[in-house]
C-alpha cells in the first residue's frame, strides 16, 4: 500500500499555491501495516539530522548505513537510509523470510521518494519493527569481554544460520553485527537484522552455505579483535567500573537442577579471556555438527528400526520437530533414513499447547523440566495439560505477582521464570534445604533483578 505526504487535499478547501521558497513536498510510503503517525516524521530531513523528540536513544550496532531509532505510535521503529532499490528488494526478502518462519526483524514501510526543503533528492528508508528485548552484541560485552558469553553468541548465530538455509535463504553478510540476541534461559536466540545482501533460493547448494560460514568465520573473528582492541584501549583511560553500578505456600517440591549461572550466587571468578579466531572456529564446528544432525542421511540394517524413532528423539532434543522424511530401502535390507523437512520451535510448540504461555526454545526446555518435576512431585499421575495448568496457577502466577511492575521490563515474562527456577535452585544448594518458590523470587528480585538494567527498551 502507498500513502503520499503533502499532496492537495481539494476535498478540504480552497487550493493554495505554494510558496517559491517551500516547494511542495511529497513522500511515498509503501506499508503493510498502514498507520498514520508515519505521517508525522520528518521525512524531508536527512536521518542523521532527526530532531531528539522523534529518536530514541537505543544502542545501535556497526553499519554501513545511517540508523536512527523513532517513536511511532506506541511502536519503536528502526530507520535505516538506502538506496530506493535496496530498501524494497530488503523489504520484500524480510517479508518472504517471516512467512518462511525465520527469526527475523519485522518489516514495516519502504520510504521513498524523499527530499529536503530545497528540493535535494535524500536516500530511501527501511522501517523495521524494533524488537522488545533485543540486544545488540556489544551491549553483551559493556563490562568486559568474556569467553562464555561469545560462545554462546555465536552457538546462536550458528543455529540462526542453519535455520536460514534450511529455509533457502543465501545470508552473503553473516555477522555478529547484522544480528540480535535475546537471552533464552541462559543462552542467547538469535535474530536476523539486515538482509540487504541476501537471497532466497528453492535450495542452497553446498557452495552457497560454505561461503556463508566462511563469512561468518571470517566477520567474528574480525568483530571480536575489534571489541578487544577497544576494551585494551579503555583500559588506559581508568579503572574499571563497579560492576555493583552496571548491572505462603502449602507444598514444595524439589527444583531441577540450574542450567546457568547467576551472578552474585556462584563465586566471583575472573572473565574467561576471548580467543577471536578460536571462538570464530566454534561457529564452523556447531553450524556443521547442526546440519549432520537435521540433514544427514542415516543407513542401518533393517532389524533396527527402532533407529527412526531415536533420530526423531535426538531431532526433538535440538529443538526440531521432523515435518517429512524419506525412509527407503535398497536391494541388501538397509533402510537410508533422510529428514526431508524440520521444524524448529519443538519445546515451544509443546509448552504453548499445555500451558499457553509464549517463549524461546531454551526457555521452553527450562520450564517444560520444571513442570515434570512439578508433576511428579504433587500431582503423579496427572496428564500433562492439567499439570501445566496448575503449575501456571502454582508457579507461574506466585512468581509473576511477586515482580514488582517498575522491575518487569527488565526482562521477559519466560526468562524472569527461567531466572527465578534456577535462582532457587542456587540457594537450596547454598542453604542446604529445599527453598520455597516465595522466597526464591522475593530474594531473586533484590539481589537480581532490581539492579539490572531494563531491557525492554535498552536507552
Amino acid at each position: 500500500m502507498s500513502e503520499d505526504a503533502g499532496a492537495p487535499d481539494e476535498a478540504a478547501g480552497p487550493h493554495r499555491e505554494a510558496p517559491a521558497s517551500a516547494p511542495l513536498r511529497r513522500v511515498k510510503i509503501q506499508t503493510g501495516f498502514p498507520q498514520p503517525e508515519l505521517l508525522d516524521l520528518p521525512w524531508s530531513v536527512p536521518l542523521a539530522e532527526w530532531p531528539d523528540d522523534v529518536l530514541v536513544a537505543y544502542p545501535r550496532g556497526i553499519s554501513r548505513h545511517v540508523v536512527r531509532f523513532a517513536q511511532v505510535g506506541d511502536r519503536v521503529l528502526a530507520a535505516k537510509e538506502t538506496t530506493a532499490r535496496n530498501a524494497a528488494r530488503e523489504y520484500d526478502l524480510l517479508r518472504r523470510l517471516r512467512q518462511l518462519g525465520t527469526p527475523g526483524v519485522v518489516p514495516v514501510a519502504v520510504v521513498t521518494d524523499r527530499h529536503t526543503a530545497d528540493g535535494e533528492e535524500l536516500p530511501a528508508v527501511l522501517l523495521t519493527k524494533h524488537m522488545d528485548f533485543s540486544l545488540p552484541y556489544r551491549v553483551l560485552f559493556s563490562e568486559h569481554p568474556d569467553a562464555v558469553i561469545a560462545d554462546k553468541l555465536v552457538d546462536a548465530l550458528a543455529l540462526l544460520l542453519v535455520q536460514l538455509h534450511l529455509a533457502g535463504f543465501y545470508w552473503g553478510d553473516v555477522s555478529l553485527s547484522n544480528t540480535l540476541f535475546l537471552r533464552d534461559a541462559g543462552r542467547f536466540a538469535a535474530c536476523l537484522v539486515d538482509a540487504e545482501t541476501g537471497e532466497i533460493h528453492p535450495q542452497l547448494t553446498s557452495g552457497q552455505r560454505s561461503y556463508d560460514l566462511e563469512l561468518a568465520r571470517t566477520n567474528v573473528a574480525g568483530e571480536l579483535m575489534d571489541l578487544l582492541a577497544g576494551f585494551e584501549d579503555e583500559s588506559h583511560d581508568g579503572p574499571p567500573l563497579d560492576p555493583s553500578m552496571t548491572t505462603g505456600e502449602k507444598s514444595h517440591y524439589e527444583p531441577a537442577a540450574a542450567t546457568s549461572a547467576l551472578p552474585q550466587i556462584m563465586s566471583s571468578s575472573a572473565p574467561v579471556p576471548v580467543d577471536p579466531f578460536a571462538t570464530s572456529e566454534r561457529i564452523v564446528e556447531t553450524y556443521e555438527k547442526l546440519w549432520e544432525a537435521l540433514t544427514g542421511e542415516e543407513e542401518f540394517p533393517h532389524e533396527q528400526k527402532w533407529r527412526v524413532a531415536e533420530r526423531v528423539k535426538h531431532l526433538n532434543d535440538l529443538g526440531f520437530d521432523v515435518e517429512e522424511a524419506s525412509l527407503d530401502t535398497d536391494d541388501e535390507g538397509h533402510v537410508h533414513l533422510i529428514p526431508r523437512v524440520v521444524e524448529p520451535g519443538h519445546h515451544s510448540r509443546h509448552l504453548h499447547n499445555i500451558t499457553g504461555m509464549n517463549a524461546r526454545e531454551n526457555q521452553a526446555r527450562r520450564i517444560l523440566t520444571d513442570i515434570a518435576q512439578f508433576g511428579r512431585a504433587l500431582y503423579p499421575g496427572l496428564p500433562e495439560d492439567m499439570t501445566g495448568s496448575l503449575w501456571m496457577q502454582e508457579v507461574y502466577s506466585k512468581i509473576m505477582s511477586a515482580v514488582p511492575d517498575d522491575l518487569r521490563a527488565k526482562r521477559e515474562p519466560a526468562e524472569i521464570i527461567h531466572e527465578v527456577l534456577e535462582h532457587r535452585w542456587f540457594l537450596s544448594e547454598r542453604l542446604r534445604e529445599d527453598v520455597p518458590t516465595s522466597q526464591a523470587v522475593e530474594d531473586y528480585v533484590e539481589s537480581q533483578l532490581r539492579a539490572r538494567p531494563d531491557e525492554q527498551m535498552m536507552l
